[in-house]
């Protein structure tokens, strides 16, 4: 992974372009971030490492109903949480599960390959709007450029993930607002800003760093999930 500390805010970098004249994000990618484990500040626990919180304000707002059913997930986070069972992960989350995943650029969309199950998303970044409403695992995603930064808009989310593996969750009516900004050749500032009325008493934002994964002939592998009933079978047998 990229070693170099990223540029500062103070410094207008202004990289590789693409040739539509759009900064170039293609590459592999990957947080080195505790996020996945809880998106909070947390001691370390079997298996979790100890991490600082990337929520803005490091608390999540939520509100008093939600923030007892946040506890209550917590509790027994060891078998509800749906990447268990194999589920996709949601929006943001897949971004800082700790695997890789691979931008290709075009001039009118984005893709997003991702190690973890095998996961794809396609941000459209020609104007079109938003489908019908649908109920998707990983929403719909519609992109937009503001100078450097690809804003990316999500919507369409179900309410069946997790933000974490803590027990941080929200509801269907999660809207999801993603920035990706270069600052440096080997670093994004990743940025989210989530919606729910549901769930939160205000909008909260969480950010981290993506690092470019610079290894020799590195690829996005296949990946096969087996969910934990299935895995704690098989090892007590």
């Amino acid at each position: 992974m990229a070693a170099q500390a990223p540029a500062t805010a103070a410094s207008a970098y202004r990289g590789a372009r693409t040739p539509d004249g759009k900064p170039n994000l293609n590459g592999i990618w990957q947080t080195l971030s505790t996020a996945h484990w809880n998106l909070e500040a947390h001691t370390a626990d079997d298996g979790v490492p100890a991490g600082q919180s990337v929520v803005e304000g490091n608390d999540i707002p939520y509100q008093p109903a939600a923030l007892a059913q946040r506890r209550a997930n917590f509790e027994k986070r060891t078998t509800a949480d749906p990447l268990t069972k194999c589920h996709l992960p949601g929006v943001p989350r897949v971004t800082y599960i700790p695997f890789p995943f691979q931008i290709v650029q075009t001039p009118k969309y984005v893709s997003m390959l991702y190690e973890y199950s095998n996961v794809t998303r396609i941000i459209y970044t020609d104007g079109s709007p938003h489908p019908p409403p649908l109920d998707l695992w990983m929403g719909d995603s519609r992109g937009r450029w503001e100078g450097d930064t690809l804003v990316v808009d999500v919507t369409q989310l179900n309410d069946l993930t997790w933000l974490d593996m803590a027990g941080n969750f929200h509801s269907d009516a999660l809207h999801v607002t993603e920035r990706y900004t270069p600052v440096d050749a080997d670093h994004i500032r990743y940025e989210a800003t989530l919606e729910d009325p549901k769930v939160f008493t205000r909008p909260w934002k969480l950010n981290l760093l993506l690092y470019r994964r610079l290894e020799q002939n590195l690829q996005i592998l296949d990946y096969v999930c087996v969910d934990f009933i299935q895995r704690k079978y098989v090892t007590s047998k």
